[in-house]
């Protein structure tokens, strides 16, 4: 093969690499706040491929998404245009672990997207593979493209999926590729590993996708959307939604099943010692169920559309790396699915990432000027997760080129921000996954209050509008005009006006108690009481929404509060880059050795890493302390 001829192709600011979720969100915030950008993918039919389920949301994930809209992002407003089938998950427990998730038609998903790409002004999208990446006095310069195109930039973003070096595994077989049977990045592998970055394995999985007219849903259950539309972008709380949803199904595995799987988990290569990849704790093969929970004689099966102009459905819970004829005997044994025809295989698949250690909270590495990474690179797993730290690669890239302060989301004001600290603080061995037991601050992160908590920042880097910010700064007194109404609107302990509160099957009152202590009761509601309520005004479910949790959860909420200011307290007192650990007597040596690996930023931050102990924790505040008496010395003399 002749040698390809290398040529300059160009100049950008800041170059994206991958158009997955993780790609579109950094480079509609590179380009929406300026930056002339350009994304380049493999593949333009692959741009934001639903490659695993055709959904968006979920519990934890649906959080991200709201919070990735609040701060002017796509992915809310992509799935409300393009939703099959919407659910609001957890209603029967509190507001705090409420989770949106839709279905979504993952044609229309693409197709929507790419035509948001193709009509941002400061961007260009390019199909071609990214083979290099220069550097010059540890800072990015530009690309090389497998066409020998060169392109110089101010910022790259390396948004590469599940494309590095990646392999399929099915059996006894295996082979490069990338999802969805794309082509797999291999030579950009190779070149990070010559640069000095140390790559390890990680593994996802898919199940079958099954023709919709081989399967008798007469013997499963129904699971229809929500009656009552809520959408994901708060621009389009105020809009009716009416479209007719596709409904998903429940049914389950058998015991027959799973003595197949028994008979052949020899033939699987996760068994097998085939595959190197770690996989996702939280999303297991079948394989896995079987064998992790062999007293269940069941697992519960979702069959799930993948969109209205086809006819394959997604068979989610029965992902698998089995060779092709054991899948279809299997498949055969789930109730109702008897006489299943395959569309695609299940399989998994293997690829490169990196230890996200090595990053800022920035998502910048920590040794290279403007290099970025987002996305499952950094050892994530989930369309949402990716599309998080895409938005803040994005929008730190700009903000680094430009000289200003970076942008950064902490635990206690995003689950964004749990989720990087998670990455970049304690590192993962496995795809990550976000969730709600991982924010502890969950009650004041919920996702129905991401746009009170978020939007205003999203308008000081410049990527919400004017017209939106003046739309939530006046959603937020409207919430605060009602709450203090309610509290001097007074109920009387009338018969009349008890008989309403015993049929709501609350208790009477004996004296005047105000409609804000009345929502306070567990039993009632802000609706519930419009009855007693003649002045209500006409406010909108989001508002009302607001309105009752706020009021319902005050001490709850106040006492939260209190622990995330001595949360910033820790996270205020801030750590130089250039401390060397080994230098502090007290520390313990583990702690020496994790201080110096992930330099943290600030105590907190130093607190949350495994192997630093409170006491190695007191000793880093003396030392602070110790420095700050020392600089206050020199500066009086």
């Amino acid at each position: 093969m002749r040698e390809v001829k290398h040529y300059y192709a160009g100049e950008y600011d800041v170059i994206v690499v991958g158009a997955g979720h993780a790609g579109v969100e950094a480079a509609l915030a590179s380009s929406r706040m300026g930056m002339n950008t350009m994304i380049m993918t493999m593949s333009l039919d692959s741009i934001v491929a639903l490659s695993c389920n055709p959904n968006i949301g979920g519990t934890g994930k649906g959080h991200l998404v709201r919070e990735i809209d609040a701060l002017g992002g796509e992915m809310a407003l992509n799935i409300d245009k393009s939703f099959i089938q919407s659910r609001m998950l957890n209603t029967s427990k509190g507001p705090a672990v409420h989770s949106l998730r839709v279905q979504a038609d993952k044609k229309l998903y693409h197709t929507e997207m790419k035509k948001v790409l193709e009509d941002e002004p400061n961007l260009t999208l390019r199909q071609g593979e990214v083979i290099d990446i220069f550097l010059e006095d540890n800072k990015v310069k530009g690309v090389l493209t497998r066409t020998g195109a060169i392109y110089n930039c101010k910022a790259v973003v390396l948004a590469t999926g599940t494309y590095l070096k990646g392999r399929i595994y099915m059996g006894e077989i295996n082979y490069e590729s990338g999802p969805d049977g794309m082509f797999p990045s291999i030579i950009l592998s190779d070149s990070l590993k010559d640069k000095g970055f140390k790559l390890r394995r990680l593994k996802t999985g898919t199940p079958a996708r099954v023709h919709r007219d081989s399967i008798d849903y007469s013997k499963m259950e129904i699971q229809p959307g929500d009656k009552e539309v809520v959408p994901f972008s708060f621009l389009n709380m105020d809009k009716v939604f009416d479209k007719e949803q596709v409904p998903c199904y429940l049914t389950y595995t058998t015991e027959k099943m799973h003595q197949i799987i028994r008979n052949n988990l020899h033939r699987s290569p996760m068994y097998a010692g085939d595959i190197d990849g770690v996989g996702p704790r939280y999303c297991p093969s079948i394989e896995d169920k079987i064998v992790r929970f062999s007293d269940k004689n069941k697992h519960q099966v979702f069959i799930e559309p993948e969109g209205l102009s086809t006819k394959e459905m997604y068979v989610q819970g029965v992902s698998s790396t089995l060779p092709e004829e054991v899948q279809l005997e299997m498949y055969k044994e789930i109730i109702g699915l008897e006489n299943v025809r395959f569309m695609r295989s299940a399989y998994a698949i293997e690829y490169d990432s990196i230890d996200p250690t090595i990053l800022k909270r920035t998502l910048e590495h920590k040794e290279i000027n403007n290099l970025f990474f987002a996305g499952q690179i950094n050892g994530s797993s989930g369309y949402e997760e990716a599309a998080s730290q895409g938005l803040i690669a994005g929008i730190n890239a700009v903000l680094n080129i430009r000289g200003e302060e970076p942008f950064i989301l902490d635990r206690s004001e995003a689950y964004i921000g749990v989720l990087i600290d998670d990455l970049v603080t304690k590192g993962t061995d496995e795809p990550y996954r976000m969730m709600t037991s991982r924010a502890e601050y969950r009650l004041t992160l919920r996702q129905d209050n991401a746009d009170l908590r978020l939007t205003e920042r999203g308008y000081k880097i410049g990527l919400v509008t004017e017209e939106r910010y003046k739309k939530t700064i006046a959603k937020k007194e409207s919430i605060e005009r009602e709450i203090e109404r309610l509290k001097k609107v007074q109920i009387n302990p009338t018969m009349e006006n008890n008989n309403i509160i015993e049929s709501l099957n609350s208790s009477p009152i004996n004296t005047p108690t105000t409609l804000y202590d009345l929502i306070k009761r567990p039993e009632l509601s802000y609706d519930s009481l419009s009855v007693l309520d003649l002045d209500r005004p006409d406010l909108l479910r989001e508002i009302r929404l607001q309105v009752e949790t706020q009021i319902k959860y005050e001490g709850y909420i106040k006492k939260q509060m209190i622990q995330i200011e001595q949360f910033k307290k820790l996270e205020n007192k801030k750590l130089s880059q250039d401390i060397d650990y080994n230098e502090i007597k007290g520390l313990s040596n583990e702690a020496k050795q994790k201080l110096n690996n992930i330099r943290p930023d600030s105590v907190g931050q130093a607190s949350r890493i495994s192997g630093v102990s409170p006491s190695d924790i007191n000793v880093l505040l003396i030392y602070l302390e110790q420095k700050r008496r020392v600089e206050r010395v020199g500066i009086d003399e």
